[in-house]
């Protein structure tokens, strides 16, 4: 017995030990090489050996796994990285240490699922790590909740998104809102309402400020691209009446009765360009918008940004 617990010391010191030097290794790796995709330091790739390898320390080595993920993420995400190659393994790393480490589902989905630059672009990835979730936590209704916003909002696979939030309206406690989602979904409702009620939805369910800042973003957006789509075609019903474009906001903002010029969420006027082209001012401020951006915008890289 003595023999066995100096063991099982020895060799929790030497894992502790191990930890911290990698994790010193790993921090001075990124001050030296900033713009690392971290593939030179993913030595191992197979959540079932690193398992293993954590002598039964699977709750902290999740937790180190669960960090690098997030810092992955956070260093490609604010300069606007095209390919986010390593997400996918990291997060698969750390939910089959510790399947119940809930966050680790709710963001990574996602992380994973969001279009680059602001994801990898992998919503198949995220339906794959959702479902690891809910079979390891079939109680938590979030996660059902997650699946249907990434079969909706990614794939736009309707049937899919009303089966997910189905499923989880059957879950003890869930909130009322599923069957009213899964009801949206099967009847193929109008996008802007269903997608402002799943992002309404998000942000009144999240306790987490990321979470609920980032449903606050989308929005916004969302506001941004109904606003461009409604007066584009007011535009274009103008054209049609006079044989010519509007000279000016202000000249539209009165053929369509309208009481003043129609301002962004940031109280911003939009723009009428010379060819006809409705667009905010301000692009960089609504980061998720896909309406009314200039040809050929860019965002800026926010390299201040801490995710």
């Amino acid at each position: 017995m003595k023999q066995r617990r100096t063991i099982s010391i020895v060799a929790g010191t030497c894992l502790i030990l191990s930890l911290a030097a990698a994790s010193v290794v790993l921090h001075h790796a990124d001050k030296v090489r900033p713009q690392a995709t971290l593939d030179e330091v993913l030595f191992l790739n197979s959540p079932k050996v690193i398992k293993r390898a954590s002598l039964g320390y699977d709750g902290l080595v999740a937790c180190i796994y669960w960090t690098r993920a997030v810092q992955y993420f956070g260093s490609r995400h604010q300069t606007y990285a095209a390919s986010y190659n390593l997400l996918a393994p990291l997060l698969e790393i750390t939910t089959h240490l510790d399947p119940k480490l809930v966050v680790a589902y709710e963001f990574g989905s996602s992380f994973l699922a969001s279009k680059p630059p602001h994801g990898a672009g992998q919503p198949e990835r995220a339906i794959e790590l959702m479902e690891y979730g809910i079979q390891n936590n079939a109680g938590n209704w979030k996660l059902y909740y997650d699946l249907g916003f990434v079969y909706y909002m990614e794939l736009k696979d309707y049937k899919k998104a009303a089966d997910a939030f189905e499923r989880g309206s059957h879950v003890p406690n869930a909130h009322p809102f599923l069957k009213v989602l899964a009801a949206q979904m099967a009847q193929h409702a109008g996008e802007y309402q269903t997608a402002r009620m799943m992002w309404s939805a998000t942000y009144q369910t999240s306790q987490d400020h990321q979470i609920r800042e980032n449903a606050v973003e989308h929005l916004r957006a969302l506001r941004v691209d109904e606003d461009v789509e409604h007066l584009q075609e007011a535009v274009t019903r103008y054209r049609e009446r006079t044989g010519h474009l509007p000279a000016s906001m202000a000249e539209l903002a009165a053929a369509e009765g309208l009481h003043g010029i129609p301002t962004d969420p940031d109280g911003h006027p939009y723009k009428l360009t010379p060819e006809g082209r409705i667009e905010v001012r301000v692009p960089d401020d609504f980061p998720f918008a896909t309406n009314g951006l200039p040809p050929g915008y860019q965002p800026q890289p926010k390299f201040h940004e801490h995710f």
